[in-house]
């Protein structure tokens, strides 16, 4: 990697400019790089790679884990299915750099150790940044986009913005403009012996609370929604920052979720008072507290974007996306890293994507760069052939294997392209979303899925003379799907489509 004050791309002419230096710029530039598109830029505000991982989790320990040792070899692609906060390369030495800087503490890194990953990973691999080049505006024009910055302009065709979900959030509740939001949370330390009601159920709520629990006196979550354990397969919400629900349900603590809309906060001069009232429970609560600390979430730093013609979602904090992570509104401006969130997938059974975490936004930002490539610039990448034989068993190997497709459940899947001389290709990882809505030839995908008791089984969407067709293979205790009753299955759902073109190669 060059130094960082050598500042390539300056202001001028590029097919794509790409906003951003956090995990999804970097894994998005990683990869444009290897499309073949003659002239992308990178910019960036920050003065180094990291992103939000400079700043946050603001008390240090991330939510997604990695296990250093696994059943496979660090480096290959099965390990990544290991390993949820590495980025992903096409060479050895760009892989599963997370563990590397692991001191094994936790089954979790924390900020710094992903930190140091990154500005690895952006190292080893050759990802070009001109850091400290602020995105000031945006403009269209004849040719494409054109993008003011604190150096000067950027002319492109394509722009990406890798820009986060990291600006804060308030939700309007009168009164809760004066407590600080999540990003402004002292010290745990700071909280000693106070009271702590915290607005919000998600993750930086919960993050918040397991952090205070050796500190605070006292500490109250509200929101309206009950937290649902029953959920939780299909919930980004970690796992690990339940002791506090814990606590909660045993009772007696000093730690409560309270299922109740907040309808005011009071500051007086020895501290807060909430009003709120009962969703799931009738009546009304007064509550005093020392501190009140607002986890209600965070909008995409979108700047001008919307007076532009971007559309916004989620309360005008994402922009709607298309299922390749494309404005709806505005053709050629692209959205990379956990605001590709946004970009909503089948959602069976309430099942949501991981796109709002590394493990699941690297593999968004490989299928988002090659789709660039050949929707915009004619470069196609080549489909490896198949034989007819080899079909199943192949298929059968992603839905035991593919990281993507375990991270990206009902989300991501894996394509083969059937055609009419009766051969098959591989069309890579594609948005589930696509594959269905699309009209198209005789392929087929498969893709790991939560059932509606949720549990994981494959499923298989067979196209055949313009039909869609979907299958759900049976579960497995171990998640073994290369059963021979596995086997059976797949062949049999995928038949019409095996035989049909087993003819057409005969003639």
């Amino acid at each position: 990697m060059e130094r960082l004050d050598e500042r390539p791309f300056p202001p001028g002419e590029y097919d794509v400019v790409l906003v951003g230096s956090g995990p999804g710029g970097l894994q998005t530039a990683y990869s444009l790089a290897r499309t073949g598109i003659p002239r992308c830029a990178v910019i960036s505000r920050d003065s180094a790679p990291g992103g939000m991982f400079q700043r946050f989790p603001v008390y240090q320990r991330l939510i997604s884990w990695t296990k250093p040792d696994a059943p496979f070899e660090r480096g290959t692609r099965e390990y990544e299915w290991y390993d949820h906060n590495s980025l992903v390369g096409d060479e050895r030495g760009h892989q599963a750099l997370v563990p590397e800087f692991m001191d094994r503490a936790f089954d979790v890194p924390a900020r710094h150790e992903m930190e140091a990953a990154l500005v690895e990973f952006a190292m080893r691999g050759g990802v070009r940044v001109r850091y400290g080049c602020e995105w000031l505006s945006t403009r269209r024009d004849d040719a494409g986009f054109v993008l003011g910055t604190s150096d000067g302009e950027y002319r492109c065709r394509v722009c990406v913005f890798a820009i986060g979900v990291t600006e804060p959030w308030v939700a309007p509740i009168p009164g809760l403009e004066a407590a600080p939001h999540y990003v402004a949370a002292n010290a745990p330390e700071r909280y000693q012996d106070k009271s702590v009601f915290i607005v919000g159920k998600r993750n930086s709520g919960f993050e918040l609370a397991q952090g205070l629990l050796p500190w605070a006196r006292r500490i109250v979550l509200g929101s309206p929604r009950p937290v649902d354990t029953a959920m939780l397969a299909f919930s980004p919400l970690s796992i690990r920052y339940l002791s506090p629900y814990a606590e909660h349900i045993r009772g007696g603590t000093g730690s409560y979720v309270l299922n109740a809309a907040i309808e005011r906060v009071e500051r007086h001069a020895n501290g807060y008072r909430i009003h709120a009232s009962g969703t799931t429970w009738e009546g009304g609560l007064e509550l005093e507290s020392d501190e009140v600390i607002a986890a209600t979430g965070f909008r995409g730093p979108v700047r001008d974007l919307p007076s532009i013609g971007v559309t916004m979602v989620n309360d005008g904090r994402m922009p709607a996306q298309t299922p390749y992570w494309e404005s709806i509104s505005v053709h050629g401006i692209y959205f990379a890293g956990n605001v590709t969130q946004a970009s909503p997938g089948l959602r069976k059974h309430g099942a949501t994507s991981s796109s709002g975490s590394v493990n699941g936004f690297r593999y968004n930002a490989r299928v988002l760069a090659q789709h660039i490539a050949e929707k915009h610039f004619g470069l196609r990448r080549e489909r490896r052939q198949i034989a007819g034989d080899e079909v199943v068993p192949y298929l059968l190997r992603e839905v035991a294997h593919a990281p993507e497709l375990w991270t990206q459940k009902g989300y991501l899947a894996r394509v083969v392209v059937a055609d009419a001389a009766g051969a098959f290709r591989d069309d890579g990882i594609v948005p589930l979303a696509d594959f269905v809505d699309r009209e198209g030839g005789d392929a087929c995908a498969v893709a790991v899925e939560y059932d509606a008791e949720g549990t994981i089984i494959p499923v298989v969407y067979l196209r055949r003379g313009g039909r869609l067709a979907e299958h759900s293979l049976p579960p497995h205790p171990l998640h073994t799907f290369g059963t021979d009753e596995h086997r059976r299955q797949l062949a049999a759902c995928l038949a019409p489509l095996l035989s049909r073109h087993a003819k057409a190669s005969r003639v």
